[in-house]
């Protein structure tokens, strides 16, 4: 198994997972199998028909009747259309099944992110989203209902043999076991090769996409070339993985033929004995040797699918682990209503770390609504952590964060509704991604329904009319615009959908310091409460209040003028080490 450890080898039952991905397509199933059924078992009746009709006229000197030639018409005919009827019906399961999958797969992401997202490349999670998915059309297609069939088909047709002559049954059976058990002998290497390709497919899709979206700068500063090598070192790697499973499926296919061989040995020595013993009539020795040879084709035909399939075990376990990835942030068993009005926020006792690394540790943090509070600390002291917490990216360690409305008892995040926490809440960060479309359309995300005349309003406030018409394409991930032009534009996006909460994560950090106060004074307040987190002073000291995190806890709070009055106070020390 040389050449195989440098991937690890799947679980066992990766593919046997992503069966109940059937149960939606019962009828279309059942459609399939009966499809492959009539395909195979009409081959084979085809086949043992046309060997006794010749076995009759080379013995009995008789032509075959006018019945025996219309079932032989009949047989081609039906094995015609049910080869492309099969293939139809098995490709059709394939892709709705693939298609539900795909969407699964997405649904599974969204539902782990970030925590599963974070860290991860791109290009690594389309291969996972795509050609992963992708792969498994094999599965679906080639394996279940042919499986079945085959099984069928075999069964009837040793059925038929032990009546017909129990010998040649005997001389089938070995070679038919050994098919079967064939894929299964080497499973693990075979495994091991398949996640090897896959790892290595993953790897230069996620350098190809790295590689796309860094092409300026590769050529700015000449490293072009070392990237072509990685590329081409990667395509290497890419197809040695590929060439050694094919080696080794070349490599089996000869051992699925050396046993044909065999069986076809075995079944002429059963065949010659018994007709010279005369347990078998001369003219059904070709009808029975067909038979018994003709059975062990979709065996053989079902060990080369298995054999492919064991393979695609890989790509079957990323799907899988993507399908059923956890929540980060499951929804409340009992969720509460939000009521109507302006609301707070509050950070209560909240602890969290990542895997181990604490960030938060029992914040108290309590902003009044309609209140503008500055967050502020040096990088990593949490503050984006808490704008996560806030948009319920993940749930605290510890406490909890509550919105307070103006009457009644605060809401716990953790039991709101996810369409309701975000029509109440929204987090702008200072790299907010924009998508492939116009403007106007990465502008109605938020607000799918908004206006022409509330969009051109409120992309007036932002400054975003400025940037291009609004049926202008930005680019994918806005490439076509500076970082203030997206701060701009995704700022303007999160008004449009008018929350109670705003929450800015360094979103104007790309904006020079007369753009940032024009842009915080053309923004409307109302009843609107704000978290700013920032380092630049001018941003800071427009807040109404203004908390410091150090080390996981909040140090001070306070207003500007009260704080920046304390020479060795908390927001002096960020200040000194985070100048504007």
């Amino acid at each position: 198994m040389s050449g195989t450890t440098d991937a690890s080898v799947p679980a066992r039952g990766a593919l046997r997972a992503l069966l109940p991905a059937l149960a939606g397509h019962r009828v279309m199933m059942a459609r399939t199998c009966a499809a492959a059924l009539l395909e195979q078992g009409s081959l084979v009746a085809l086949l043992t028909l046309a060997a006794h009709t010749v076995g009759t006229a080379v013995i009995e000197d008789r032509a075959p009747s006018t019945g025996t030639v219309t079932a032989l018409a009949a047989l081609v005919l039906v094995r015609a259309l049910m080869t492309w009827r099969e293939m139809d019906l098995s490709h059709d399961l394939a892709y709705r099944v693939l298609a539900e999958l795909r969407v699964r797969v997405f649904d599974g992401l969204a539902r782990s992110a970030p925590a599963r997202v974070a860290g991860r490349r791109s290009g690594d999670l389309a291969a996972t989203a795509m050609a992963d998915v992708e792969a498994l059309e094999f599965f679906y297609a080639h394996t279940t209902a042919q499986l079945l069939a085959s099984g069928v088909v075999f069964t009837g047709g040793a059925a038929a043999l032990a009546t017909l002559e129990p010998w040649l049954l005997v001389a089938v059976l070995p070679v038919a076991g050994l098919l079967a058990v064939a894929p299964f002998a080497d499973a693990r290497g075979r495994a091991a090769r398949g996640a090897r390709t896959r790892v290595a497919g993953a790897k230069l899709s996620a350098d190809s996409v790295e590689t796309v979206d860094g092409l300026r700068e590769l050529l700015a500063f000449g490293g072009l070339a070392e990237r072509r090598r990685r590329l081409a070192e990667q395509g290497r790697r890419v197809g040695e993985a590929q060439r050694a499973e094919a080696t080794w499926e070349a490599m089996a296919a000869a051992v699925r033929d050396a046993l044909i061989v065999l069986a076809v040995l075995g079944v002429v020595a059963a065949a010659a004995q018994s007709v010279t013993s005369g347990r078998l009539h001369g003219a059904w020795a070709p009808a029975a040797m067909t038979l018994a040879l003709s059975v062990l084709g979709p065996v053989a035909e079902s060990a080369r699918a298995l054999s492919q399939a064991v393979s695609l075990r890989a790509a079957a376990a990323r799907v899988d682990a993507a399908v059923k990835a956890p929540a980060t942030a499951p929804p409340p068993a009992s969720p509460r209503p939000l009521p109507t009005g302006p609301l707070g926020v509050r950070l209560h006792r909240v602890s969290f770390d990542y895997g181990g690394r604490a960030v938060l540790d029992e914040i108290d943090l309590t902003v009044p609504a309609g209140q503008t509070l500055a967050l502020v600390g040096v990088s990593g002291a949490g503050k984006s952590t808490c704008a996560h917490l806030l948009a319920r990216f993940w749930d605290p360690s510890r406490g909890a964060v509550q919105l307070l409305p103006g009457d009644g008892d605060p809401i716990d995040l953790r039991h709101l509704p996810d369409t309701e926490l975000r029509r109440a809440v929204a987090v702008v960060g200072q790299d907010t991604p924009l998508f492939h479309g116009t403007l106007a359309e990465n502008l109605r995300l938020a607000a799918p329904d908004a206006d022409d005349d509330l969009l051109a309003e409120t992309a007036r406030l932002c400054g975003a009319d400025r940037i291009a018409p609004m049926d202008s394409l930005v680019g994918e991930r806005g490439a076509t615009l500076s970082g203030g032009q997206r701060a701009r534009i995704a700022l303007a996006r999160a008004l449009l959908a008018e929350p109670r909460i705003l929450v800015l994560d360094e979103t104007t950090a790309h904006l020079d310091n007369a753009g940032d106060a024009q842009l915080a004074t053309a923004l409307p307040k109302g009843d609107r409460t704000t978290i700013v987190i920032a380092h630049r002073p001018a941003t800071i000291r427009r807040a109404d209040r203004i908390a410091v995190l150090e080390s996981g806890r909040i140090t001070e709070e306070g207003t500007w003028d009260d704080l920046i009055a304390r020479p060795n106070g908390a927001l002096n020390r960020v200040l000194a080490v985070t100048p504007d």
